[in-house]
């Protein structure tokens, strides 16, 4: 049973969704043609064998009412005519029981005598019906008792006719039904065809922009029934990956852009130590203080270039998201970054005042987030510094500001501080990449939050990181 399942399952599964819907549509009619025809079948049986009964009782009545009429069979009246009284003919066999049920009169084909019958002729019971096969054919046979006198009257009718009326009618009725699901069938593949049309020309549309990789061409849409919702998230779909593409071109231009710098700078440094070292004679242009500060130089550069490409393997990895949603504690999670921070820079003081503030979101990439702006706001702040954090929560939002006392941001580089790769003109002789206050504005975005820096009062910058609440 099992493995013929699944041998259906696996042909169901090869059927293209037009021939899907052409059996689906074709199943349903001959499922509700079937239940028609069945239900028409057994009601025409019954009413057969209703009007059956119903004669048979009329005929037995007939014969109980005037008894004496029958004893020798139906009397006949002057000239051989049927007499009056004798109102209609009650059928082709009927028969009269006396009280010890021996058989008093008949027509011209005998009754059985059953134990039925008997029990009747006797007064145990009143009424028996039973089906007895007489010459062959099955007749129905009514016994009913003959009133006070005692004794019983049988009456039988031939069922052949009526079952031979059911069988044509049956036969009809298979008949129409094939006929009846034969249209079904082909109405159903007319109707799937004509239904999944709008499915073909979406398919073909999509198949177009897999060819032609042109992600700025929509998927035409018309109407507004499933389809065309279909076709709108595909659309959705096509212009999320076509923003993908181009942040990811954007991210690559970029880091190909700044890893350049580093690199031509080691290589030129790299290249002197080797002229060197291939020619003594040359050391002279090279002074041992020279060649010292050289190499601090090149330990500098690689650390800038470790720096910068792990930056934008953090990047790359947050863009992916890969870590799980969780509802998390924002408090710890700015402590856990604070602490991190206080290890590398001993010489600034790192304050925190906090409300609760839970969020709903990814615990390392927001730690990574905060590290980032105290990593920031350290740098910028002179020996003995305070940066200040504080978290409150406010009319839905969670609001972290962090404030330093630092030389501050000049208003033209504000709108421009969380691009990627951008460093203003004072930063450019300080170590940094461009990237984590990039990575600090992606994050609260991906968590439908915001950021924003701003003057700090006197001096400094405040930035301040907006998230939804809990």
């Amino acid at each position: 049973m099992r493995r013929a399942r699944a041998v259906l399952g696996r042909w169901w599964r090869r059927r293209t969704l037009h021939d899907r819907l052409s059996l689906l549509v074709t199943a349903a009619v001959a499922a509700a043609v079937l239940t028609v025809a069945g239900i028409a079948f057994a009601a025409v049986a019954q009413i057969q064998r209703q009007q059956l009964r119903s004669q048979l009782e009329t005929d037995a009545r007939s014969v109980v009412a005037q008894p004496e009429l029958w004893r020798d069979g139906p009397p006949q009246g002057p000239g051989g005519r049927r007499d009056p009284r004798f109102r209609r003919d009650i059928g082709p066999r009927w028969q009269v029981l006396g009280r010890d049920a021996t058989v008093t009169a008949h027509s011209t084909n005998d009754l059985p005598v059953t134990d039925g019958a008997r029990r009747v002729a006797t007064g145990e019971e009143q009424q028996v019906q039973e089906r007895v096969l007489l010459d062959g054919h099955s007749y129905l046979m009514l016994t009913v008792a003959a009133g006070r006198g005692g004794g019983a009257v049988q009456v039988a009718a031939d069922q052949t006719p009526a079952n031979r009326t059911l069988t044509m009618f049956g036969l009809l009725m298979a008949a129409g039904c094939v006929l009846g699901i034969g249209g079904a069938a082909a109405l159903g593949r007319t109707v799937a065809r004509a239904g999944l049309v709008p499915v073909q020309q979406l398919t073909k549309a999509v198949e177009d922009v897999a060819v032609t990789m042109d992600l700025n061409r929509p998927v035409p849409i018309h109407g507004v029934d499933e389809i065309a919702r279909l076709g709108q998230s595909v659309n959705t779909m096509l212009a999320a990956i076509d923003a993908a593409r181009q942040s990811q071109r954007t991210l690559v231009e970029d880091a190909s852009h700044e890893l350049r710098t580093p690199l031509t700078s080691i290589r030129t440094n790299i290249e002197l130590l080797l002229a060197v070292e291939r020619q003594p004679e040359l050391a002279h242009r090279l002074p041992p203080e020279e060649r010292a500060k050289l190499l601090r130089d090149l330990d500098a550069q690689v650390g800038e270039l470790a720096a910068l490409t792990t930056e934008l393997v953090e990047l790359a990895r947050e863009e992916t998201t890969r870590e799980p949603a969780e509802d998390v504690e924002l408090t710890d999670v700015v402590a856990a970054a604070i602490d991190r921070v206080r290890i590398r820079v001993p010489a600034v003081t790192f304050t925190f005042d906090a409300d609760a503030a839970p969020v709903h979101g990814r615990p390392n990439e927001l730690e990574r987030m905060v590290v980032n702006v105290l990593d920031n706001a350290a740098k910028w702040s002179p020996p003995g510094a305070t940066v200040h954090t504080g978290l409150t929560a406010e009319q839905g939002w969670c609001v972290l500001r962090i404030a330093d006392t630092g030389p501050g941001i000049d208003a033209e580089d504000l709108p421009h501080v969380f691009d990627r790769f951008y460093r203003s003109p004072a930063a450019r002789g300080m170590p940094g990449s461009g990237l984590g206050l990039a990575i600090v504005a992606q994050t609260a975005a991906q968590h439908g939050g915001t950021v924003t820096a701003a003057p700090n009062d006197p001096r400094g910058t405040v930035v301040t990181i907006r998230l939804p609440r809990l």
